[in-house]
C-alpha cells in the first residue's frame, strides 16, 4: 500500500510539473508547449502603426481620476495628433532631424520631433545575437517600436501645449563626452504653443546609465497657465529577440508605488483592459522591463502624480505618469526634474536610484531568498574574479549549510537500500495477498527502524533555496557574456558543444542509480524517467544554470558515498530494468 501511495505521488507530481510548465509558458507569452488552445486572432479594428518614416502617433491616454478628465483620449488612427497645434511645424526654425550623442556608457539617438529618445545603444553590453554590435534597448524601425517621450497636455483649464508631436530645435553643443568631462548636456527647444514654449535639457554623467531630465515650462502669453506634464514609455508587445523558448522571462510594463509595491502588467491584460494599478500617487516610477535590461521615468517623492498603462495601436502600448505643473503666471517659467534610466539590471545601481527600483529584478516569490543569495554570490565573486567559479563556490557553502540535514537524508536512504533485498524478496513471496505484504513491510520498517519518507523532508526543505538561486543565476546580468573557462565564454548562453548539459545528466543518472531501488516496478521506472526528461531541457538552458546544477549533484554524489560507505552500505548502482 505504501508503494502505490508514493506510485501516486510521483504520478501527481510529474503531471503537475507538466502542467505548470506548461502555463507558465502561457504566462509569458508563449504558446502552451503539451495542451495548445487555438491562437487568438488580434483585433483588425485599430489601423497598424506607420513605418519607420515617422514616430507612431502616441498620444497620452486618460487616467481614471477626475482631474484628469481633460487629458486627450486617442485619436482616430490616421488623423494628426490631437496635441499637435495647427501651424506649430510652420514656426519650427528647423527640419525634422535624428542625431546621436554618446557618453563612455550610452550611445543615444534622438528625435527633433517632440526631443523624444528614440535609441539607446549600450557601449559595453553586446548584442548576444550578433556580438560585433552593441546592445540595443530602446529603438525604432519598422520591424521593433520602444521609445521615450515627454509633453505638455492640457488640465482642467483646457489649452494646447508643446507635445512629443511638436517639432523642436536643438540647441548646438557637444554631442560627445569628452575625456575629462563628467557630463555632457543637450537641450531642445519647442516653438511657441498655446502661449507656451518647452525647452528640455538632457545631462549625461560619465558611467552612469541614468539620464537627469529638466523641463522648463515658460508662459509666453498674456494669461496664467495650467499645463501637466506627462511622461511615457511606449513599446510594442513582441518578445525579444533571441528568447529562449524553454525559460521564459517577463517582458512588459511595470509600476510602482509605496501603497501597492511593485505591479507588473501583461500586455495581454492592457489588451483585456484587465489593468488594476495604483492610479494616483505621491512616489514611485514607471517601467518597460525585460530579461537582464529595463527602462524607467523617475520623479523625486513628494510630487503628485497620475499612473496609467493603455494601449496605444496594433501591438503598442504605453506606461507612463502626468504630473501638474502648477499655475503659471503670464512671463513666468516653472521647472521640473525628472530621471530617465536606460540600462542593466545591476542590482547596487538600480537600489541607488529610486526606492523599489531594483524590483525590476524580478525573483517573484521568492526574493526574500534570492536577494541574500545574489549578495553572497556577488561578495564571493569580488574576491574570486570569476563568475562561474563564484557559482561553483556559492554551491558548495549551500552544501555545507545543509550538510546535516543532506546526511540524514542519505543515512535514511542507506537504510533503506540495506533492507531492499528483505522487501523485495518479502514482495516475491507474498504477491498474491496484497494486506499481508502491507503489513510485512510495516513490521520490517519498525523492526529496522527506517523511516520510508525519512529520505525526503530533509531535501524537501532545501528546494526553495536552490530554486531561488535558480532565479538568482538567470536574473542576473552580470553572467551576461561572462566567461568561465575553455570553451565556455558566456554564462548566459547554452554550452556550444553540450558537454556540461550532458556531464548533467550524466551526473543525475548517477545519482538516481545511488538511491535505493523502490520495491514496486512501475515507481523504479518513474524514478528514472522523470529526471531523465527534465535533464533534456539543460541542454537549452544558460551554461550558469547547468554549472550550479553539475556542482550539486557532484557534491551530492561525494556526500551520498561517504554516508553509505560509513554506515557499512557499499555504493551500488540500482540500474533501471525497463523490460
Amino acid at each position: 500500500m505504501n508503494d502505490i501511495r508514493r506510485t501516486i505521488l510521483w504520478v501527481i507530481f510529474g503531471f503537475s510539473m507538466v502542467l505548470l510548465w506548461d502555463q507558465w509558458q502561457v504566462h509569458n507569452g508563449h504558446k502552451a508547449t503539451f495542451f495548445p488552445s487555438p491562437a487568438k486572432q488580434m483585433s483588425n479594428g485599430a489601423a497598424s502603426a506607420p513605418a519607420a518614416s515617422g514616430v507612431p502617433v502616441a498620444n497620452v491616454g486618460a487616467t481614471a481620476t477626475t482631474s484628469s478628465a481633460a487629458v486627450p483620449a486617442p485619436g482616430v488612427p490616421g488623423a494628426p495628433p490631437v496635441s499637435a497645434a495647427p501651424g506649430a511645424a510652420a514656426v519650427a526654425a528647423a527640419p525634422r532631424e535624428r542625431f546621436s550623442v554618446s557618453s563612455d556608457v550610452l550611445k543615444l539617438t534622438f528625435d527633433t520631433e517632440g526631443g523624444s529618445l528614440v535609441q539607446t545603444e549600450f557601449v559595453k553590453q553586446v548584442d548576444m545575437a550578433d556580438k560585433s554590435r552593441n546592445f540595443t534597448l530602446l529603438d525604432e524601425t519598422r520591424d521593433r517600436t520602444y521609445v521615450a517621450q515627454t509633453g505638455l497636455i492640457a488640465g482642467a483649464a483646457g489649452g494646447t501645449f508643446p507635445t512629443h508631436k511638436t517639432l523642436m530645435t536643438v540647441i548646438p553643443g557637444e554631442r560627445k563626452l569628452k575625456d575629462g568631462d563628467k557630463e555632457l548636456t543637450v537641450s531642445f527647444e519647442s516653438p511657441e504653443v498655446g502661449g507656451v514654449r518647452l525647452v528640455k535639457t538632457y545631462t549625461l554623467a560619465r558611467g552612469s546609465y541614468a539620464i537627469a531630465v529638466k523641463h522648463e515650462v515658460v508662459n509666453t502669453g498674456a494669461a496664467t497657465v495650467s499645463p501637466q506634464l506627462y511622461l511615457q514609455l511606449v513599446r510594442d508587445g513582441n518578445k525579444p529577440s533571441g528568447e529562449s523558448s524553454f525559460y521564459s522571462t517577463f517582458t512588459g510594463p511595470a509600476v510602482y508605488t509605496e501603497a501597492k509595491k511593485y505591479q507588473k502588467v501583461e500586455f495581454a491584460d492592457i489588451e483585456k483592459n484587465k489593468v488594476d494599478i495604483e492610479k494616483q500617487a505621491e512616489n514611485g516610477y514607471v517601467a518597460m522591463v525585460q530579461h537582464y535590461f529595463a527602462s524607467a521615468w523617475l520623479l523625486g517623492d513628494g510630487i503628485k502624480r497620475d499612473l496609467f498603462m493603455r494601449k496605444v495601436d496594433t501591438n503598442l502600448y504605453s506606461v507612463g505618469m502626468i504630473t501638474p505643473v502648477d499655475n503659471i503666471a503670464p512671463g513666468g517659467r516653472k521647472i521640473i526634474d525628472a530621471q530617465f534610466f536606460a540600462g542593466p539590471q545591476e542590482e547596487k545601481v538600480l537600489e541607488s536610484l529610486a526606492p523599489g527600483l531594483e524590483l525590476v529584478k524580478d525573483y517573484g516569490w521568492l526574493t526574500i531568498l534570492a536577494k541574500p543569495l545574489y549578495w553572497l554570490l556577488d561578495k564571493l565573486n569580488s574576491f574570486i574574479g570569476n563568475w562561474g567559479w563564484s557559482i561553483m563556490a556559492l554551491v558548495l557553502l549551500l552544501k555545507m549549510a545543509f550538510y546535516w540535514l543532506n546526511a540524514k537524508a542519505y543515512a535514511s536512504m542507506a537504510k533503506m537500500k540495506a533492507i531492499n533485498p528483505k522487501i523485495t524478496e518479502m514482495r516475491e513471496r507474498l504477491k498474491d495477498n496484497p494486506q499481508q505484504m502491507q503489513q510485512e513491510m510495516m513490521r520490517i520498517y519498525k523492526e529496522e527502524k527506517v523511516n520510508p519518507m525519512g529520505g525526503c523532508f530533509p531535501i524537501m526543505v532545501q528546494i526553495p533555496v536552490f530554486i531561488a538561486l535558480y532565479w538568482v543565476l538567470l536574473s542576473s546580468v552580470e553572467m551576461r557574456n561572462a566567461p568561465w573557462t575553455l570553451w565556455i565564454h558566456d554564462l548566459s548562453s547554452p554550452d556550444p558543444f553540450f558537454i556540461l548539459p550532458l556531464v548533467m545528466t550524466a551526473t543525475t543518472m548517477l545519482q538516481t542509480a545511488l538511491n535505493p531501488a523502490p520495491p514496486d516496478p512501475m515507481q523504479a521506472k518513474l524514478m528514472w524517467f522523470m529526471p531523465l526528461a527534465f535533464s533534456v531541457m539543460f541542454f537549452f538552458f544558460p551554461a550558469g544554470l547547468v554549472l550550479y546544477w553539475i556542482t550539486n549533484n557532484v557534491l551530492s554524489i561525494a556526500q551520498q558515498w561517504i554516508i553509505n560507505t560509513r554506515m557499512g552500505v557499499p555504493p551500488q548502482f540500482n540500474l533501471p530494468k525497463f523490460g
